[in-house]
């Protein structure tokens, strides 16, 4: 992504990967630390933000989030602001166990994440359109001026950008980027 590619308007960066013993486990909100790939990413993610006209930097409040908002932030002498809004689902009882052992549990009830978002509760947590309303409501009140990067989590940018594209639930789990990627949002809209 170069500074070319980015106009005014908002940034939404994918936390950076997380350590090895993380992988294959639900971790939601739960606030688990970068690996060194993640770091190292962060910082080549820093490199490469910075050279944006960045107005506002902002993160979920999770480390994974927090590490390269505040890097950025510091690099471009902005504030790197907390919104809990941006952090990702709430998974409940679900939190830091296994994907391969819920699934043995569960089946295909966790497919209800989709099928019934606005009641399914997966471990208890939030349900889909729960998260869905929280991103909204930080993302209504973002001022429309100037360039935002939100470092935050693969539902809340999946939500926001299905949402702003009025795309059904069932195919938002397509719009997660990678771990370290960057989507860009138009702010010409207002939901």
């Amino acid at each position: 992504m170069g500074p070319a590619l980015m106009k005014p308007g908002l940034i939404l960066v994918r936390h950076a990967p997380v350590a090895d013993r993380y992988r294959g486990l639900c971790y939601g909100q739960s606030d688990i630390e970068l690996g060194p790939i993640g770091a190292r990413r962060s910082r080549e993610l820093v490199e490469s933000l910075a050279a944006l006209p960045v107005d506002r930097v902002v993160h979920s409040g999770l480390w994974r989030t927090w590490f390269l908002a505040e890097q950025l932030g510091e690099r471009l002498g902005l504030p790197a602001l907390r919104f809990d809004a941006l952090r990702e689902r709430d998974f409940g009882r679900w939190e830091l166990r296994p994907w391969d052992e819920l699934h043995r549990e569960h089946g295909d009830a966790m497919l209800k994440v989709v099928s019934e978002p606005g009641a399914y509760r997966p471990g208890g947590g939030e349900t889909t359109f729960e998260m869905r309303d929280r991103v909204l409501e930080w993302f209504r009140k973002l001022p429309r001026e100037g360039l935002t990067i939100a470092v935050t989590h693969g539902g809340p940018i999946a939500a926001l950008s299905g949402t702003l594209r009025q795309l059904p639930v069932a195919v938002w789990l397509d719009l997660i980027p990678p771990c370290g990627e960057c989507v860009q949002i138009e702010l010409k809209r207002v939901v």
